[in-house]
């Protein structure tokens, strides 16, 4: 039985020197730690608690241009000669990448930025299991809950280390609270199912059970005895729990491999106005407590702040080593990777700045139209940019929510939606990807 290591950076460096005394030009090693403890309840009686520790290891080895991944679900001190050479057999045999290698050194992050994404805090089993309960208490004492889907609290803690060749090591940690809950109201066939969670990085920042269970539980109730509508064209407003998705298909067609690749609805669109003038897009790596802060990249590289849209103009890709070579541009540092794959360029803390109009204005400014409160399906298309998704949510008449709808589809193409936002007052940075309640000026409903 081999003894797993103790120092898992200690283990990177090592695997780093003997991939490069096998006959690798440059490597690399991502290393990966977390803890993780949860536990739910449903209809008043614990249903389970959970407990997950994990080690995990990437090797890269880089031969020319020509490179390979293997990775590990645990460092142990044993492993390390074979999966040194293992990782440069198989780069010997990969086939070529010219654009594959090692970040720019001159580029690598040099002083570690203190985010606060750690609470020093570990909460006890029964405090998450309590926590639990009384978050689905709160939500099944409001008269017209009738059953629950239960209720969750959960805490992790994670550590994240890479390791170059070119003479990056360093590492960071994160720690993750969360809450949620989920209820049907009323009965029969005229049953509705809503939730509500929250996710922070620190306790202390993290809602109340009273105020999630209250929350599921009166949108449950909100949404019974839906209408249909029949099909026509109006303005959708999406609230904020689904505005986001609209910024996430955006950052998907702003990615450097997209773009490389050719196929992103936005690839001839550098520089043009692509969103309203009302519209600026900001992606902020070193948010504190934020949900996808980072200290450095996932090539080691310094990440800085980036505004991919100021008043409607696109400014920039989303870039990592990779892509930027192939598209003849330096990295931005946005590399993200997994333990076993390549870096790929994603968002970090990416948000559309918020509007100076309130929502109840923008309600009065349309005075009818649809109000969207859940997407359903994934029927984008990221080439076209054509969008086709179900939806629910509120019907709008005199400024005013005035029933609930459900089974409507909404449709669009998002270059033309993009063109034609207005961002209300309410942003607030609850995700990893947030928007404040945005109001799309006319979609496709199709209904009855």
């Amino acid at each position: 039985m081999s003894d797993p290591v103790s120092n898992p950076m200690d283990f990177a460096q090592q695997a780093v020197e003997k991939m490069l005394a096998y006959g690798a030009d440059q490597a690399d090693a991502l290393v990966s730690e977390s803890l993780s403890i949860g536990a739910s309840s449903r209809l008043g009686n614990m249903e389970d608690i959970e407990h997950a520790e994990s080690a995990d290891v990437g090797l890269r080895a880089l031969i020319g241009t020509q490179q390979a991944f293997v990775s590990s679900s645990g460092m142990n001190t044993d492993q390390l000669d074979s999966l040194a050479e293992r990782a440069v057999a198989m780069a010997r045999m990969a086939p070529s990448d010219p654009f594959c290698g090692l970040a720019d050194t001159s580029r690598l992050a040099k002083v570690i930025p203190q985010l606060d994404l750690v609470d020093a805090s570990e909460p006890e089993m029964a405090k998450l299991t309590q926590m639990a309960i009384e978050t689905e208490e709160t939500a099944r004492a409001m008269e017209g809950i009738t059953n629950s889907e239960g209720a969750g609290a959960g805490w992790a803690r994670s550590t994240t280390g890479l390791v170059t060749s070119d003479g990056f090591a360093e590492n960071y940690s994160a720690t993750s609270w969360s809450l949620s809950c989920a209820v049907l109201a009323g009965s029969g066939e005229n049953m509705e199912r809503d939730y509500a969670g929250h996710t922070v990085r620190h306790r202390e920042d993290l809602e109340t059970p009273q105020q999630i269970g209250s929350e599921a539980a009166s949108r449950a109730l909100a949404r019974l005895n839906p209408r249909k509508l029949k099909s026509r064209k109006a303005p959708v407003i999406y609230d904020k729990r689904v505005s986001a998705s609209l910024l996430g298909h955006f950052a998907a067609a702003i990615s450097g491999t997209a773009i490389a690749r050719g196929t992103s609805f936005l690839k001839d669109c550098i520089n043009d106005n692509v969103f309203s003038k009302s519209i600026t897009v900001a992606d902020d790596p070193k948010r504190i407590r934020g949900l996808r802060s980072m200290a450095f990249d996932a090539e080691g590289l310094e990440c800085e702040k980036l505004t991919p849209v100021s008043e409607g103009q696109l400014n920039c890709w989303l870039l990592d080593s990779a892509t930027g070579k192939q598209l003849d541009m330096p990295s931005n540092g946005r590399a993200a990777r997994g333990i076993g794959s390549p870096p790929s360029p994603s968002a970090s803390n990416l948000y559309i700045e918020a509007g100076s109009v309130s929502l109840k204005e923008l309600m009065q400014q349309i005075g009818e139209g649809l109000y969207v409160t859940e997407l359903i399906g994934m029927g984008v298309n990221g080439v076209t940019g054509d969008y086709s998704r179900g939806a629910a949510g509120y019907w709008i008449e005199n400024g005013e929510l005035a029933y609930p709808v459900s089974e409507i589809t909404i449709a669009g193409n998002l270059k033309d939606m993009f063109k034609h936002i207005t961002p209300a007052d309410d942003l607030s940075f609850r995700y990893s990807i947030n928007a404040p309640t945005l109001l799309v000026e006319e979609m496709t409903l199709a209904g009855l």
